[in-house]
């Protein structure tokens, strides 16, 4: 019996450094610091901050003046920006920079006069913030489209002036239906250029692809509004796992589920601590499964710059996460 351990899995780029701005707000300035919406879709990760000082908030209207906030990691509209500036908060902003450069998408189209059309899903507060990015002002107009079939009921103000993005939190394969039913109605629609694009999802996508076929069950730590984390369960099984579920904790794994089991797969949503994988791994090799094969398809080493008020560790040095770093895939 052995587990086959998937990697890239875990924390990505943007997460971590949205946590690390929490933490590091919460060690310079201290409790209570406010952040809006869920730093990241992540049970335990939120728990830890909460339990540190950290007090999560739906709006800013819950945030007494004057007080320290984080925009999380989905990003935040400009009209929540604009309450921030007029509330005189100290706000930092702990969106991905993947996100940001979206939302940088977003107005460069609306400047020139092009409809927006944002592939993504209803709700999502990354799409939210996104669709915040849409100015008025501006001569065309914003759509979110979910599915292919939603995409011949679009009535862009001039269909030779259309533009696309999508929600970081969907990978590459999760978009490319819509964007070929873009490119079959709207032939000059424009896309975003190669390097937008987030892989964090489509890596963790990539390598439960790989493990899937040879699984037995196939086992995601996520949350449940992890969005990255769900698809992940969903991935595992239009991939050839003859079952796939998700869990927030190692003890949530039912003894059922391991019945008759020889190989399973195990990977992790881009918002999950690794401390919770290896939980899971440790209860695994207690009931048998004590060989781990590990399948990694592609490496990332990126890292993101901090706010510049944040770029201190504890003894007062900067330290090498604050500078940033790079991408590779294989």
């Amino acid at each position: 019996m052995k587990i086959v351990l998937a990697n890239p899995r875990g924390f990505c780029a943007g997460v971590d450094r949205a946590i690390e701005i929490v933490e590091r707000a919460l060690e310079t300035f201290g409790a209570p610091i406010y952040v809006r919406h869920e730093v990241v879709h992540n049970r335990f990760v939120v728990d830890s901050l909460r339990n540190r000082g950290a007090i999560f908030v739906d709006e800013l209207d819950e945030v007494p003046d004057g007080a320290t906030v984080i925009f999380s990691a989905h990003g935040v509209s400009k009209e929540v920006r604009r309450e921030g500036d007029r509330r005189g908060l100290a706000v930092f902003d702990a969106t991905c920079p993947l996100v940001t450069k979206v939302h940088i998408e977003v107005a460069r189209h609306g400047k020139a006069g092009r409809d927006v059309v944002l592939i993504g899903h209803a709700g999502h507060p990354e799409v939210e913030g996104t669709m915040g990015q849409w100015d008025p002002k501006y001569a065309g107009r914003i759509h979110l489209v979910e599915t292919p079939e939603c995409v011949a009921g679009l009535k862009p103000a001039n269909s030779d002036k259309l533009a696309y993005v999508s929600q970081t939190t969907l990978s590459v394969d999760d978009t490319r239906a819509v964007i070929e039913a873009l490119r079959q109605h709207f032939p000059n629609v424009l896309g975003p250029r190669h390097d937008d694009i987030c892989y964090a999802t489509q890596n963790r996508q990539v390598a439960i692809k790989k493990i899937a076929p040879d699984a037995d069950l196939v086992i995601v730590v996520g949350s449940a509004n992890s969005s990255n984390s769900v698809r992940l369960v969903e991935v595992a099984l239009e991939y050839g796992a003859r079952a796939a579920y998700r869990v927030d904790y190692a003890h949530e794994v039912k003894q059922e589920w391991l019945d008759g089991v020889r190989t399973i797969g195990v990977t992790s949503g881009a918002s999950v601590p690794e401390v919770l994988v290896q939980e899971l791994l440790e209860d695994l090799a207690a009931a048998g499964f004590g060989d781990v094969v590990p399948v990694k398809t592609a490496e990332e080493d990126l890292q993101f710059s901090l706010p510049k008020e944040l770029r201190k560790d504890a003894s007062g040095r900067t330290d090498a996460r604050a500078i940033g770093g790079r991408i590779s895939h294989e």
